[in-house]
């Protein structure tokens, strides 16, 4: 049997109960690991200064923006990658993992070089304060400098996960990872390069991450290909790849705007809010990214099946994909209230920090047990190519709900309506989420 058939076989007749969550420890532990070296740079700046310890903040927006990039890009080729592998149409694949790539790394590059140039400019727009910006700036250099590699990762991640290859995947990006956390006090204090250093061992590990997932490709691991003479400059085709990936760009993205919208609205109340937020916002990731992994593991289970037409499978794999999720996050979320103090004091040891911190982060852990449905709806729609309803539901918790509630609460109720606002924003999507998702799984009951 050729690896062909044997990805085929594995993908449509291991049982579901293993196969996702074989497929989902490896994706779990690279977004752990990815957001691990996010709050590795958080850990280490927070011993220069309050001021240093926001700019990390202010620039989790721009990452994030980046990150979405790639992950439209990614997740649009990968889930048509899966879909053409289980209808057998390999060149199709290999046309939109190639394209994919080039376009990513073309846009990557664009951001880098228009970020350098207003540099400053935009890390005022992030919500930079006087005394956070020469840190800001200093810090965002490198990241921008790291687009390129960001978004094309990000590309290469999703299809060999959408291929079912999560554990490729995972160690191209655990090592750069790795590579990051032990850089991080390396450059920061024995070279004494300050917030800078932070920016540099971020960009370094970006890019080893994105050399060790082009090698595999050009090993031929995957059955998908990044070569030029499978590049389409057809508009079609990228716009294809764009519309699936669309929701993946609003989630990351609208994350990114409403990080933006959420430092500006806490500017009134200090840089301690501002840091206490930040904070709270990467330990909220953390949970959040469990969550994204599980869901990233049944990804190419449910496209996969769905392009081969075993609808009942995908149900099958939808619900357990539900309960599953749930259970996980509910564990997570009640570790970390229970502990929410000393986990806002691992980054911050200050009053004013641990004062608006621990409470922001128990309001957000109650309400991240209605995380999976959401994530539930949103994968599901996007590897079945529902583009309408996943970029709906995608734009419903950061866009549609959690920036007017930022904007208007703190009116009525202060702080404490920036520290609701983001949880009432998963409450309200999950609400919607459901009825979506059931009416989906009630329909290809009836799929031929």
């Amino acid at each position: 049997m050729d690896s062909q058939q044997a990805q085929f076989k594995k993908l449509t007749e291991t049982p579901i109960g293993r196969l996702i969550p074989r497929l989902a420890v490896p994706t779990v532990i690279s977004m752990l690991i990815t957001m691990l070296y996010n709050i590795a740079d958080t850990y280490f700046v927070s011993k220069i200064s309050l001021a240093a310890s926001g700019a990390t903040g202010i620039l989790l927006s721009l990452m994030g923006i980046i990150q979405a990039t790639g992950f439209m890009f990614g997740q649009g080729a990968g889930s048509i990658v899966s879909r053409s592998l289980g209808a057998k149409e390999l060149e199709k694949a290999r046309t939109y993992s190639s394209t994919a790539y080039f376009i990513a790394l073309a846009v990557g590059t664009a951001i880098m070089s228009v970020g350098l140039v207003f540099i400053e400019p935009i890390m005022k727009l992030l919500g930079s304060t006087d005394t956070i910006l020469p840190y800001a700036i200093d810090y965002g250099r490198w990241i921008l400098i790291a687009a390129p590699a960001m978004t094309t990762a990000f590309v290469m991640n999703n299809i060999l996960r959408y291929e079912g290859m999560a554990k490729l995947a995972m160690v191209g990006i655990a090592t750069g990872a790795i590579l990051n956390i032990a850089l991080d006090p390396l450059l920061i204090f024995v070279f004494n390069l300050g917030i800078s250093g932070a920016g540099i061992a971020t960009a370094a590990s970006q890019y080893i991450s994105m050399s060790i997932l082009l090698a595999f490709f050009l090993a031929k691991k995957p059955q998908s290909r990044i070569s030029p003479k499978f590049f389409s400059a057809n508009p079609k085709v990228t716009l294809e790849i764009i519309l699936v990936g669309l929701p993946s760009f609003a989630r990351q993205g609208l994350n990114s705007v409403s990080t933006m919208v959420l430092n500006i609205q806490a500017q009134p109340y200090g840089d301690g809010c501002i840091s206490a937020m930040s904070i709270v916002a990467k330990i909220g990731m953390l949970i959040f990214s469990t969550s994204l992994g599980i869901g990233q593991g049944f990804q190419p289970v449910c496209s996969f099946n769905y392009g081969a037409k075993l609808y009942e499978r995908v149900r099958e794999a939808i619900k357990f994909l539900w309960k599953f999720s749930t259970l996980v996050i509910a564990v997570i979320a009640a570790v970390c209230f229970a502990f929410a103090p000393q986990l806002i004091a691992l980054f911050r040891d200050d009053e004013s920090v641990l004062e608006i911190g621990v409470t922001a982060l128990r309001i957000l852990c109650v309400s991240m047990l209605f995380l999976p449905t959401v994530m539930v709806g949103n994968m599901t729609f996007q590897s079945t190519g529902k583009s309408g309803r996943a970029f709906f539901l995608a734009c419903s918790q950061n866009g549609l709900f959690f920036i007017p509630l930022v904007l208007i609460l703190p009116h009525f109720i202060g702080v404490l309506g920036i520290q609701l606002a983001n949880p009432l924003g998963y409450i309200i999507s999950a609400v919607i989420a459901t009825p979506l998702l059931i009416s989906l799984m009630n329909h290809m009951k009836h799929y031929k």
